[in-house]
C-alpha cells in the first residue's frame, strides 16, 4: 500500500481480492472487504464514514490513507426516447462519455474505457478526437456507479436500473487491458453489481493477440466491430486489420467460445451508403462468417461533422439484413438510440487533450482541401 501525504488510495477502484489485501495490510479481517464493496457499489456510498457496521475507530483510520473519489459529472442530458448520456469529468480536465439506454425488459449501460482512441476508424466519430491516455480502473468503474446512483436518486429507479454494460464507449478496451478486465470483474461480483457474464460485453476492433488472453481469463461476452466483408474495404474503415487481417481474426472468432456451443461472437457492421452495403458484401459477409459462430447486428450510421460516410436508406439495410438471414446467420438490425444528444453509437466524443495530434492535422487536411477548391 503505497500513500503520499496529498493523495489516498481510491477504494473505487478495487476488485475483491485488492479489498481483501488492503483491510489484510490494515490489520483486519478479509470479510471487511465484502462489507466495503457492497457499501460502495451495492448502496453506492462515497463516504467511509457511512460504512456504519464498521467501528468509528476503523473508519477514522481508513480515511486516513484511503477514500471513495467517483469521477466528477461535467454535464448530463436525455433524449426523447429516454436515452440519457453523462459527460464525465476526469481529474487532469479529459471528459469522457458514458450512455445508458433504457428499453422494456433492460437497462444498457455503454461505458468508455479511454479518453479518446488511438485507433482511428473512419467512420467513427470517436477515433477523430484523437488520443490522450488509458482510463484506471476507478475512472472505468466509476461511470457505472455514477449511473447507477444517478439513475436511482433521479429517477426512482432501483439499485438495478443497470442489466447489462457493453465496453463499446470511447476507446478500444483492448489496448487498457488490465484496467477494464479488473472493472469488468468488480461489475460481476455479487458484492458489487453482480451482473451475468453473458450481460457485460467488451467490443474490440479486433486485436486478435489480446483476444487471446481475454478468452483465457475472463468469460464475458464478446463482440468484434468488423464493419466489412474483406481486407482490402476493412484496411480503410478498421485500420487496425492491417496488422491483424481477417483471416487471422475469423480464425480468433471461430476458436473464442469451442468450448461454449451455446455462444457467440457478435460482428457489428456498420451500414454505410454505397461503402459496404451492396448485394456483394453480403455475399462475402456470409462467406466470411461460413464457419463462425456468429450473430450479426447491422447499425444504421450516425453521421458527425465533416464526415464523408452517409447511412444506408433502410431498403438497403433491409435487403441486407435478409440476405443474411438466408444463410442461416441470425442478424438484427440495430434500432438508432439518442441521436439528438449525440449519444448513438459513433457519436461519443468528450474532450480530449489530443497528444497524437490527430485533430489538427485533420484540420490542416481540410484547409488545403479547401484552399484547393478555391
Amino acid at each position: 500500500m503505497i500513500t503520499t501525504q496529498n493523495s489516498k488510495m481510491n477504494l473505487l477502484g478495487l476488485n475483491r481480492a485488492a479489498m481483501q489485501n488492503f483491510f489484510t495490510e490494515l490489520g483486519e479481517k478479509s470479510y471487511r472487504a465484502e462489507q466495503a464493496l457492497k457499501w460502495i457499489h451495492f448502496h453506492g456510498v462515497n463516504d467511509i464514514h457511512a460504512m456504519t457496521n464498521f467501528s468509528k475507530t476503523l473508519r477514522e483510520k481508513i480515511s486516513s490513507i484511503a477514500e471513495i473519489r467517483p469521477p466528477e459529472i461535467a454535464f448530463e442530458s436525455t433524449a426523447p426516447d429516454g436515452t440519457h448520456k453523462w459527460v464525465i469529468k476526469l481529474s487532469d480536465g479529459n471528459c469522457v462519455e458514458t450512455v445508458y439506454i433504457p428499453e422494456k425488459t433492460r437497462g444498457t449501460l455503454c461505458v468508455s474505457s479511454q479518453v479518446g482512441c488511438i485507433l482511428n476508424c473512419d467512420f467513427c466519430s470517436t477515433g477523430k478526437q484523437g488520443f490522450s491516455r488509458n482510463l484506471e480502473s476507478a475512472e472505468i468503474i466509476g461511470q457505472v456507479w455514477i449511473a447507477v446512483r444517478s439513475l436511482s436518486e433521479n429517477n426512482g429507479m432501483h439499485d438495478h436500473a443497470v442489466t447489462n454494460v457493453v465496453m463499446m464507449g470511447m476507446g478500444e478496451p483492448l489496448l487498457n487491458f488490465d484496467n477494464v478486465v479488473n472493472s469488468m470483474n468488480i461489475m460481476l461480483d455479487d458484492f458489487c453489481y453482480g451482473l451475468s457474464k453473458r450481460r457485460v460485453t467488451l467490443s474490440t476492433a479486433g486485436l486478435v493477440p489480446a483476444m487471446n488472453q481475454l478468452r483465457e481469463i475472463s468469460d464475458v461476452a464478446l463482440a468484434v466491430s468488423l464493419h466489412a466483408p474483406n481486407d482490402e474495404l476493412r484496411n480503410v474503415l478498421v485500420p487496425i486489420n492491417k496488422k491483424y487481417p481477417l483471416k487471422e481474426l475469423m480464425q480468433t472468432c471461430k476458436e473464442y467460445f469451442k468450448d461454449q456451443p451455446r455462444r457467440y461472437v457478435t460482428m457489428e457492421y456498420v451500414m454505410l451508403a454505397g461503402i459496404n452495403d451492396q448485394p456483394e458484401h453480403a455475399k462475402q459477409l456470409i462467406a466470411l462468417l461460413k464457419d463462425v459462430p456468429a450473430k450479426v447486428n447491422l447499425i444504421p450510421f450516425n453521421p458527425f461533422p465533416n464526415t464523408i460516410y452517409r447511412r444506408s436508406d433502410q431498403d438497403t439495410i433491409d435487403h441486407f439484413r435478409n440476405m443474411l438471414m438466408a444463410a442461416h446467420i441470425n442478424c438484427i438490425t440495430r434500432k438508432t438510440r439518442g441521436q439528438e444528444i449525440d449519444a448513438a453509437c459513433g457519436q461519443l466524443v468528450g474532450q480530449v487533450k489530443d497528444r497524437t495530434r490527430r485533430i489538427e492535422r485533420l484540420q490542416k487536411k481540410s484547409a488545403r482541401a479547401t484552399t484547393e477548391k478555391i
